[in-house]
């Protein structure tokens, strides 16, 4: 299902703006740029929604709760 305010729509228009910024200059790194923008938001949400607790936080996002704590540690959220 693709709606006009999806995630994958925002991150469109903002890649797409990121090109036009670019302005001739070759892109670098374009996925650890976008991982890294997504992902810290991401936790501090879920993070926020789970009342702080890391097994329900992981539960939510379909991974493991040590690989969770890593990415947490990762973004200085812990």
């Amino acid at each position: 299902m693709n709606r006009p305010n999806s995630i994958d729509e925002a991150v469109a228009r903002s890649l797409e703006k990121y090109f036009r910024d670019l302005e001739g200059t070759p892109p670098n790194c374009i996925y650890q740029m976008v991982i890294q923008a997504v992902e810290r938001p991401m936790l501090e949400v879920v993070m926020r929604e789970a009342h702080g607790n890391q097994l329900r936080a992981s539960e939510m996002l379909g991974i493991n709760r040590n690989t969770l704590r890593k990415k947490l540690q990762n973004h200085g959220l812990l």
